[in-house]
């Protein structure tokens, strides 16, 4: 190199800088366009096979409340439960799951069940984003089960009855939130590790049905200590650093805590649980922001209540008749199960708080690593119409769809409004008169078929305007390493749930492909069919066993399909199955009773926001501050996902301005709305003050529409309202 000149001598400064200019914009073109080659959209991320242990793994949460107005809220069948306000938003909890070769998504969403419609609607709205990514195999869709989430959107005639119909307005924030969710989580899939853990959780759960229970063979009874499932399974989902991304988690137990006297949107003790836990791994944030999601999903808990005190007569306090769970005076209606709590809102806080607690307690000390490949099967079936084999020489059969006499009666968590009562093995003369005059008398085969189930509705046989209850039905699993989730398309009682587990288990671990397998129900997933009791129980006729719409053999069909699944899963076969019948999606003849929201209209001299009942100047901590606006219809709003009818606010002084600390999210707030005369109406809005809330300076905001006539048409306007200033105060002596 000695004497040789460098390529620059001589050169001025002006030439060098650009000369390096020269050099650097050539890498900086290289390398962009290097990226471009190479990149491929977020949409559509293609993980590598995992090392170790490691699976890719995204989790989303999104809103999926509707309009909290007028809409029949879903789960009780009380059609005076129509929706008027928000005790806490509803909320869809998505969780991907990819090992480089298949991928898997779990949601569970704070709605009553999965209705066929709403599967549907969403795998359309996904194969439209994603094409065949997502699709009916890997996707599994399972509702909390509460019972004051909105109703119509369903696509079957007795459902669509029951809440006024198929209602765009209620079946849209549903798709979308579900849809949002898995957005968020596909967008967000990182490297990660899954761990399993499960316990006990006490004193939060009941045997609603335990006559049924005690009808299933005593040397099965005796395997287990308890009449109802008490273990609580948790999956952690952490990155490779071991920051938490989310939990999920399943309990059985119904989210029937806020009972059918509640009017206001809620997601019920399981959504509490999901509340209590993201607000601990996401400080600071607001409900429904934050990065970690928290899923808790439903299991079997077909005869499984949360009112831990039991069924008392309402007017006397004495205990139910216990066959027929009815009262001397009052019947079915007065008896009602209780507690454990004062009221619903404390028992729903107790029994969500139990359920967070044993979930917190399982997720921090989880330690038992999840490994190995994921699988998905999934099959629709004719449930009206499986052959099952009994023993070498008997074989059963499904039913028409039917629903018996109990049915009407209810349960002790909501009894029905007619002398109709749990346990009846026998029909009703004066009923049976008038469902033949109007519905026309159940044929002698479906009557054979369902026996000794006396049919009150033989629903498999009423197709105006549109089949009354599905026949195609999804059974479906996916298992992640070694663990198995059963999506199970209806309310499987305690010991189906047992029986179903234990059949899953014995199929997967019989080709030596799974060992030490954990096998968890989820239910009400995919298409809701009621209940699925044991034989034993179906006999009894309470309310579970008359809403086990295949008949008495329903069971036993479930078993041999996902026996089915498990055994494909096992051998590595799932490719085999035949796909089954493809449920239908009805474009004609769906109804809504629904009317479209009228005019609103305000007392004279006042505008929209205006308050009618102010705070007070001074509260403590543990006070309820309440304060009434004028206000028009919450359906004016539109689309109401990630927005807020409700603010609590906090003056901060360093900055001299207002924070928001409470939302209608929150379950401090409680939004009520009352729909008046001369359409006119009112906003209430309850702000339970937390005994750790700071004190200062507070406001409280309302957000709204209204919808006015201007120029002989219908104008929708936003408005807010703001009441006074209020102190919150450890005294109400200040200064």
């Amino acid at each position: 190199m000695a004497g040789r000149k460098s390529v620059c001598c001589g050169c001025s400064a002006r030439e060098v800088t650009l000369t390096v200019l020269f050099i650097a914009m050539t890498t900086v073109c290289v390398t962009l366009i290097t990226v471009m080659v190479s990149w491929k959209p977020h949409k559509d991320p293609e993980p590598t096979s995992p090392s170790g242990h490691t699976y890719w793994i995204g989790a989303g949460r999104a809103d999926c409340t509707g309009p909290p107005a007028e809409i029949p809220l879903m789960g009780y069948a009380n059609p005076q439960q129509t929706a008027a306000g928000i005790h806490t938003r509803l909320y869809s909890r998505a969780f991907i799951v990819d090992d480089g070769k298949r991928r898997v998504v779990f949601v569970t969403a704070d709605v009553g069940m999965i209705s066929q419609r709403l599967r549907l609607e969403v795998l359309q709205a996904l194969q439209v984003k994603y094409g065949d990514l997502y699709r009916q195999e890997n996707v599994v869709l399972s509702g909390t089960h509460t019972h004051c989430g909105l109703g119509g959107y369903f696509q079957y005639t007795l459902f669509m009855m029951s809440c006024k119909g198929y209602i765009k307005e209620s079946i849209k924030p549903l798709v979308n939130g579900i849809v949002k969710s898995i957005d968020i989580a596909h967008d967000t899939m990182k490297p990660g590790r899954i761990y399993r853990n499960r316990g006990e959780l006490d004193d939060s759960s009941l045997n609603r049905s335990p006559q049924s229970y005690l009808n299933n063979p005593k040397d099965e009874r005796h395997r287990y200590e308890w009449n109802t499932d008490k273990q609580v399974l948790v999956l952690k989902f952490t990155d490779l650093n071991g920051d938490g991304i989310g939990m999920l988690s399943w309990f059985a137990v119904h989210a029937v805590s806020m009972n059918y006297t509640n009017r206001m949107v809620s997601s019920d003790n399981m959504g509490y649980a999901s509340y209590l836990l993201e607000q601990d791994e996401n400080p600071g944030e607001l409900p429904g922001q934050g990065r970690f999601v928290a899923g808790f999903s439903s299991s079997n808990l077909g005869d499984v209540s949360p009112n831990t005190k039991g069924p008392h007569c309402a007017n006397t306090g004495l205990p139910c008749d216990y066959l027929n769970s009815s009262c001397p005076v009052g019947g079915t209606k007065m008896c009602k199960a209780f507690g454990p709590g004062e009221d619903m809102f404390d028992s729903t806080r107790i029994i969500g708080h139990n359920i967070y607690r044993k979930a917190k307690e399982l997720y921090d000390s989880a330690v038992e690593e999840v490994s190995g490949v994921l699988h998905f099967a999934h099959q629709w079936v004719n449930m009206t119409d499986v052959t099952v084999q009994i023993n070498d020489t008997h074989t059963v059969s499904t039913c028409k769809p039917a629903l018996g006499h109990s049915f009407a009666a209810g349960t002790t968590d909501g009894g029905g409004d007619l002398n109709f009562s749990q346990g009846a093995v026998e029909g009703d003369p004066f009923w049976d008169g008038i469902r033949d005059a109007i519905m026309g008398k159940p044929s002698n085969q479906t009557q054979e078929c369902h026996h000794p189930k006396p049919i009150l509705f033989s629903t498999g046989e009423m197709n105006v305007p549109l089949p009354w209850h599905p026949q195609i039905v999804d059974v479906q699993m996916i298992t992640i390493g070694s663990v198995a989730v059963v999506a199970v398309p209806g309310e499987m009682t305690t010991m189906s749930g047992r029986r179903l587990r234990e059949a899953v288990k014995q199929e997967l671990e019989s080709e030596g492909a799974f060992s030490d397998s954990e096998v968890v129900i989820a239910g009400l997933s995919n298409v809701y069919t009621h209940y699925i009791t044991t034989y034993e129980e179906y006999q009894v006729q309470r309310y579970e066993g008359a809403s086990t719409i295949y008949g008495p053999h329903t069971l036993s069909a479930y078993l041999q399909k996902y026996r089915g699944l498990a055994r494909a899963i096992a051998q590595d076969r799932v490719s085999e199955l035949p796909i089954g019948p493809q449920p239908p999606f009805f474009e004609r003849n769906l109804f809504n009773w629904l009317p479209a929201a009228s005019i609103d209209k305000k007392p004279v001299n006042s505008s929209f926001g205006d308050v009618l009942e102010q705070v007070y100047p001074v509260y403590r901590q543990g006070d309820v501050v309440s304060v009434t606006f004028v206000a028009g219809n919450p359906r004016n709003s539109g689309d109401i996902r990630d927005k807020t009818f409700v603010t609590v606010e906090i003056y901060d002084n360093r900055t001299d301005t207002w924070k928001v600390v409470h939302t209608d999210a929150s379950w401090e707030t409680r939004f009520h709305w009352l729909k008046g005369s001369k359409q006119q109406s009112n906003s209430t809005v309850e702000w339970h003050i937390p005994l750790s809330a700071p004190s200062g300076s507070y406001r409280i905001k309302h957000f709204g529409h209204s919808k006015e006539r201007k120029n002989l048409r219908p104008v929708v306007t936003p408005y807010e309202g703001t009441s006074n200033v209020f102190k919150v105060a450890t005294s109400f002596y200040y200064e």
